[in-house]
């Protein structure tokens, strides 16, 4: 790719690409979206859930009997749209387009049709589903939430560089505001056909390929992707993507100010009961620092502050997927975050992996043998 940057494994990854290695990127997407909109999710329990997402650092836009719309204080479309449903599961995500005419070439291009959002939302979408069965909403024209009054962040003395005098550091034990939706994990069984997917369709690039080590030469097992908006910056990843025996949610992410306001935030979740699955720490891939929580139904989120951001210039990194690299600093990374923890998801799991063994995808006995090492590193 001429006039661009090399692969920054100055930056945080081992080696760039090898020859005839997957190119990170599609040479001709039918569009390129511009961000994450929202999240949508099924759970039993809204007015449990809205106890826990205020909790958490969101704000109520509006829940009625059957859904519960949340936000962040910036401004533009809600962050999580959750509907009530017998158990609880991830439906999807959806990505925000340029425009409407993205929207129309999209649909163009796959054979579905452009339709109007609830009045509510406003905009109109393009509906797919990707390899691994996944809703992917594409829209346009949303409705514009305003902006509402941040989280103070805190003034801090840099070594010798005084910014704070004669005023002290109390950060309340409060929930961390959330500003906004950072980004989505999910696991599936056909990897390649799905990162190609995205890539071909919604234009993401890929930041970072992991792949299982001393399995190199069968291609990459995760990929971080980021929007492709030229040269301006965008999260280091908006989606990111893993190989395994089913096809699930692992994680969303959402933005808090700072570290004091994820460590009081956290400790007002402590304090409420809420479980912490791992964390806080500072990660490589990304950067972010994080800290990671269990919702009452066991959906894993994360508060992040300080991602990494890249242009469309920085050609993907390449290192080994093992479970200690994921972190420069913090605790180790727990069993309940790795999905170790004995119990009905693990078990779910083990069942999963059985049967992907013996269907049509990319889970095989070699792959299962390199995420078992994974686990153990």
């Amino acid at each position: 790719m001429s006039g661009h940057h090399g692969t920054h494994n100055d930056l945080h990854s081992e080696h760039g690409a090898l020859p005839a290695e997957h190119p990170g990127r599609a040479k001709n997407p039918v569009i390129k979206v511009l961000d994450l909109a929202w999240l949508e999710f099924i759970k039993p329990d809204l007015a449990a859930s809205e106890r826990f997402a205020h909790a958490f650092g969101f704000t109520t836009v509006s829940r009625t009997a059957d859904e519960l719309q949340l936000r962040g204080t910036d401004s533009g479309a809600p962050c999580v749209v959750v509907r009530r449903g017998p158990r609880s599961r991830y439906l999807g995500a959806a990505f925000r387009a340029a425009d409407s005419a993205d929207v129309v070439r999209l649909a163009d291009a796959t054979g579905t049709k452009v339709e109007k959002l609830p009045e509510h939302l406003g905009g109109v979408t393009a509906d797919l589903i990707d390899p691994g069965g996944v809703m992917v909403r594409v829209v346009a024209d949303t409705h514009e939430l305003p902006t509402l009054p941040p989280q103070p962040t805190q003034v801090f003395n840099w070594g010798h560089d005084v910014r704070r005098a004669n005023t002290t550091q109390r950060p309340p034990h409060a929930p961390a505001k959330i500003q906004r939706l950072g980004h989505v994990v999910l696991q599936t069984t056909r990897y390649i056909e799905s990162l190609n997917w995205y890539l071909e369709h919604l234009g993401l690039i890929v930041s970072d390929f992991k792949y299982f080590e001393g399995q190199r030469e069968r291609g990459p097992t995760m990929s971080f992707i980021r929007c492709d908006r030229g040269m301006t910056p965008t999260d280091h990843h908006t989606l990111a993507m893993m190989l395994g025996p089913s096809n699930r949610y692992v994680h969303s992410a959402y933005q808090v100010g700072d570290l004091d306001a994820m460590a009081a935030g956290g400790e007002y979740l402590r304090e409420l009961g809420f479980y912490r699955s791992w964390g806080i720490g500072r990660h490589i891939e990304g950067s972010q620092i994080f800290d990671y929580w269990r919702d009452p139904d066991g959906l894993l989120v994360e508060h992040f502050a300080d991602g990494d951001l890249f242009d469309c210039t920085l050609e993907p990194g390449w290192s080994p997927m093992t479970a200690s690299g994921l972190a420069q600093w913090g605790p180790q990374a727990t069993k309940d975050f790795l999905g170790l923890t004995p119990g009905r998801d693990a078990l779910r799991e083990l069942i999963w992996m059985a049967r992907s063994l013996r269907e049509d995808n990319e889970f095989d006995l070699t792959r299962l043998r390199g995420l078992l090492k994974v686990t153990s590193s």
